[in-house]
């Protein structure tokens, strides 16, 4: 006797993790609404049915929920799909689609202002508290430097070098210069304090110890601070109101990895490099100082300032560089990364970024040298 095989068990119908993208239009009358899932390299948006009117009063939302996937083309598909809608004067509440696309859809369609997407950025960081922003980037840029940490990264290693190079050869003659000046008058203001009590062979400890330990990162900290920390804000700020960091948000480009990364990154290099390029020449115009005006034996002041310059506090002031260094680019990235999206808005991320910056710099600095008096360094 025959007997038949047993019929399979066929599973329902599911849609496969990869399935291609596919939408349906839901609703009636004046409200309707466009369902989109699936993946969206390739895809078809279904056309508006002929029961949705395309006039004034009509409105069409969006549902995202099941889309798994999406890629920049599909921006293009789902505008050939809208515009119609949007030149007949349908409302297109944006609100229901990725982020990503929000605002390139609400900046390109013909109705933008009536679409109301949810991303106004002229008005949402305004709301947002300063600490809450800036605790938000920090927290971006640590993991940002988690990825660098572990290679997998986007940052591409000719825009840390261009950084290097704005920030570190090109700043170095305004650096001198200060440092110099600066240099000049502790030197001056000193000696002629010492000179009152016969110790004008101390000159070379005093302006030794505080130029290498505070005054040259400060004076370093402080030019950066107006030359590159001003020019992060307004060259992130002006990419901000021209919708560029929208635009790699959209192709799925970090802008802080992108933007941020290479810059911080290459002012902790150049940070200390000034540094060390500030104190020397502060040195030497103290040398110059006791000298030509105190008749101190050029010989003498090498010997004191050999015996006065410590390894300690090189450290101290190669750290205190590198600090201010970070704290310049965190400040000018921050406030250009948070602008508005108009002139007047990128001009006053500019100032706050400066202000901002020394600011912070101030406070370190007090902080450090606390903590380093208490460490006994």
């Amino acid at each position: 006797m025959s007997h038949a095989l047993p019929a399979p068990l066929i599973p329902p119908a599911a849609e496969p993790a990869g399935a291609a993208g596919h939408g349906r239009w839901e609703g009636d009358g004046a409200q309707w609404r466009l369902v989109l899932g699936g993946d969206w390299q390739h895809g078809q948006i279904p056309a508006p049915p002929a029961g949705l009117p395309m006039s004034e009063g009509t409105l069409v939302s969006f549902d995202c929920s099941a889309l798994a996937h999406w890629q920049p083309a599909f921006a293009a598909t789902l505008w050939q799909a809208l515009a119609p809608l949007a030149r007949a004067g349908v409302t297109l509440d944006l609100d229901g689609l990725p982020k990503g696309l929000q605002p390139l859809l609400g900046l390109s369609l013909p109705q933008a202002e009536q679409a109301k997407p949810s991303t106004d950025a002229a008005s949402e960081p305004a709301a947002e508290p300063e600490w809450r922003k800036t605790l938000v980037f920090v927290g971006e840029l640590l993991g940002a430097l988690g990825r660098l940490a572990r290679g997998r990264s986007a940052m591409r290693l000719s825009d840390w070098l261009w950084q290097v190079e704005q920030t570190g050869p090109r700043s170095l003659p305004i650096v001198l210069l200060v440092s110099t000046l600066v240099g000049l008058i502790v030197a001056y203001m000193g000696a002629e304090q010492l000179q009152r009590f016969g110790a004008q062979s101390f000159i070379a400890d005093l302006v030794t110890i505080s130029v290498v330990r505070e005054i040259a990162a400060l004076v370093v900290g402080i030019v950066l601070a107006g030359r590159v920390g001003a020019a992060f804000a307004a060259q992130i700020g002006s990419m901000r109101a021209g919708e560029e960091i929208d635009a790699l948000t959209t192709l799925g480009v970090d802008p802080v990895e992108h933007l941020v990364l290479p810059r911080m990154l290459a002012l902790l290099v150049t940070g200390p490099l000034l540094t060390l390029c500030a104190g020397l020449a502060g040195l030497a115009v103290g040398g110059a100082v006791a000298v030509v005006l105190y008749d101190v034996p050029a010989a003498a002041y090498l010997a004191t300032t050999r015996e006065a310059l410590t390894g300690e506090d090189l450290f101290v002031g190669l750290l205190k560089g590198s600090v201010y260094g970070a704290l310049v680019a965190l400040a000018g990235c921050r406030q250009g990364l948070n602008a508005g999206r108009s002139a007047r808005a990128v001009g006053e991320a500019t100032t706050a970024a400066v202000v901002q910056a020394i600011v912070w710099m101030v406070v370190a600095a007090s902080t450090l040298t606390v903590i380093f008096q208490r460490l006994g360094i």
